[in-house]
């Protein structure tokens, strides 16, 4: 279990990931338009994003409780 405080940081964390996955999508969607010959721009870009996710899904297991505990 987590402290309240540790809990409160985690969460501000998983709410500034969360933004930042959602802009870089609109960022990929806007550079494919904008630069559809530039495969290395959007595959850096999208390759951002999959980390943020990763660290989104590592976030929100430390803060959604095992259920079979």
């Amino acid at each position: 279990m987590l402290d309240p405080f540790t809990q409160r940081r985690y969460t501000a964390m998983l709410l500034e990931l969360r933004t930042e996955h959602r802009d870089l999508d609109a960022a990929i969607e806007v550079f494919i338009r904008n630069r559809p010959d530039d495969e290395l721009g959007i595959k850096r870009l999208k390759k951002r994003k999959l980390k943020i996710k990763d660290q989104i899904s590592v976030l929100e297991n430390l803060l959604i409780p095992d259920l079979n505990a």
